[in-house]
Order: C-alpha cells, then structure tokens, then sequence
C-alpha cells in the first residue's frame, strides 16, 4: 500500500464541452474526498487540444507530455473541433498521442443500461445490457494514422498492423477483465473475439493469437464472432455479450453502436490503459455545438474517473479508491432515478447533474 495519501493527476480539460463536463468531474471527486479516509488528489491542469493547437500550432506539448507520464494517472475531457485540422486533413487528436507514446495498448469502453431512463431497445432484457468492448490501440488499422500515402491525389493507401505481441497482450488483458467480472458478478465469464478473419489475414492472425490466449483460460468460454455479424447481434441481443476484444478501428465503431443501445455517448467512459500509464475520458466527442449552454451531461467524465479510481486501487493495492469508484458509480445510478438528462428527454443539464450526483454521494 503507497505511503503518500495523495494522488497525482494530470487533467487536460480540451475541447467544446471538455472544460465544463471536466469541472463537474472534479466538484464531484472534491465531495468524494471526504469519503476515501484521508485520500486526496493533486490535479495539475494542461493544455492541448484543437483550440490549443489553433492558438500556438502545437496540439500538445512534449513538456505537456512529461507531465503525464509523471502523473499517477491522466483525466481527459473531449478533445478535437470538427474545423480544426492538420494539413493531411485529419482531425487533432492528443488522445491518440498519448495512446501511441504512453503505450496505452487496451481501450476499455464499459457499456451499461440505466433502467431508469428510457430504452432504445423495446425488449425487455435491454436493461440488463453490461458489457466491456476492448479496443487493440496501437496497432490495427489506426496504426497507420500519420503514416497514409497519397498518389498523385488519385488513389489513398493506410496500411494495418497486428503484431504477436499487440495480439497477446490486449487478448490477455480481455481475459482477465472477464475473470475479474465473474468474480464480481458470480457467474460465467465470456471473451468474445471481434474480427474479420474470413477474408483479411492480418484478422485471422489476430484470431489465432487470440485462440493461444484463450486456450491459458479454460474457466472464461471464448467466443468467435466477425465484426459484421457483431453488429447486427449487438442490436437483436446486447444482453447476451460479456467483453469483446478487437483491432483499433472496428472497436471505435462498435463502442459508439453499443453506445447507442443504452441511450447515448454521455453514459460511455472510457480508459486507455498500458502497463505503466493509464488515460480516463469520456467515449463522446467535444460537442462544439452546445459548449457553454450548460447542457453537457457529464456522466461519462464522472464514470471515467470512477475506472480512474479502479485501476489506480489496483496500481497502488489501495482499497479505498475501489470503494471511492463503487460510491461513485451507485451515485449516478441513483441520480439516474431522480433527474433525466436533456438527450433522454428531460430538462436535466450539466449543474442539475452535478448536484444530484454530489447528494447521493454525501449519503453514501
């Protein structure tokens, strides 16, 4: 157990709605304080983003960059404009920096159904969807961001990577996640490979990679599944699924679907996790059209730094971060009965949240 009571976080607010959804992430984690026995946090705010790199033509600074290798963990808010880009057209992303130079190899998207707001899906096993997408990110067919080609402005060429290595890892930290969710939910876990192996081989070397891991874990059932007929079986049977595991690029598209089912992106956290360094943020984008109106929901912040809380209890074997995560999450749960977001139909905004979340914590 670490001596110094206090945590280091490194916090880039970023873009559209980024820096409001952020301050109500740390009103909240200020009030949760009071219940970690004697934890606390140092946050050291930075800046990057689309709007930074529009001001100063640097998106995110390799000082910037220091500092959160340094940090006990990275809190993001919502990086990128849709009108700010780099000279090859793509979008600002300092969240795909720091997944590439932090090593941040398992993309965690948690997906889960509120009972309290209202479905997408009219079945009624739609409120029991609790699944775990885990994205490959450094590798797949978003390695080749940066590294495109273009001939003679005629034909584009990107090229996708999967290694042995980038297979095993992000296999076995699926397969440990599942055990880890069967222990807490006592029942049988399930990894469900994601891919394309029926016409890419890049995919069916993923797959058998994949299979080797598996093979180390006979109490988790492992599942094979491509990445259309995923699709479609996410929206009949969501309900049915544990965690998947995938290359970069299919699982972007599968966490935002799976999304989708449970109402929307403002539910969705998200972590970037390697071995070493760890990056919390929501699923959804910067949302530059509502910025300032006060209607951001920030859920998924909230439920970011609650995965923060997690893997820094487990980084630093302190029990009262886990706790700090579940007091946290059975928060929203119950604000979620009592307030209704503006995107579910309600009149809720970001301050309304907030306060709400911020009350069943004090009553924890």
């Amino acid at each position: 157990m670490r001596r110094d009571s206090r945590f280091h976080i490194a916090v880039i607010p970023g873009d559209g709605i980024g820096p409001e959804i952020v301050g109500s992430c740390l009103q909240v984690l200020d009030v949760l304080h009071e219940r970690l026995g004697g934890i606390g946090f140092n946050f050291r705010r930075l800046e990057g983003g689309a709007a930074h790199f529009q001001q100063t033509g640097c998106a995110f600074s390799e000082e910037s960059m220091a500092e959160c290798r340094k940090a006990d963990a990275v809190l993001v808010g919502a990086i990128g404009l849709p009108d700010v880009r780099y000279p090859d057209g793509t979008e600002v992303s300092t969240h795909f920096d720091l997944r590439v130079k932090m090593d941040l190899y398992a993309g965690l998207r948690p997906i889960r159904s509120y009972p309290a707001l209202r479905r997408v899906l009219t079945d009624k096993r739609a409120g029991m969807i609790d699944l775990v997408l885990v994205r490959e990110q450094t590798e797949g067919l978003l390695y080749s961001h940066g590294r495109g080609t273009m001939e003679e402005d005629q034909v584009a060429w990107e090229t996708m990577r999967i290694s042995r290595e980038g297979s095993r890892r992000v296999s076995e930290f699926a397969f440990w996640l599942a055990e880890r969710r069967a222990k807490s939910r006592r029942r049988p876990g399930k990894v469900t490979c994601v891919d394309k192996a029926n016409v890419l081989s890049s995919m069916a070397f993923f797959r058998k990679v994949f299979a080797e891991v598996a093979a180390r874990y006979p109490d988790i059932k492992a599942e094979y599944a491509y990445v259309d007929s995923t699709a479609m079986h996410l929206v009949k049977a969501a309900w049915e699924f544990d965690v998947l595991v995938t290359e970069n690029a299919f699982g972007g598209i599968l966490s935002d679907l799976s999304a989708g089912l449970v109402g929307s992106l403002g539910l969705a956290p998200s972590a970037d996790i390697g071995d070493k360094h760890a990056v919390f943020q929501p699923a959804h984008g910067s949302a530059p059209d509502i910025a300032g109106q006060g209607i951001a929901n920030p859920i998924a912040q909230i439920l970011s730094a609650a995965l923060m809380l997690d893997w820094l209890a487990d980084q630093h074997a302190e029990p009262r971060l886990a706790h700090g995560a579940r007091i946290l999450e059975h928060a929203v749960e119950k604000a979620l009965t009592l307030i209704c977001p503006i995107e579910f139909g309600g009149e809720d905004g970001t301050a309304a949240i907030t306060k709400a979340i911020m009350a069943q914590i004090r009553k924890a």
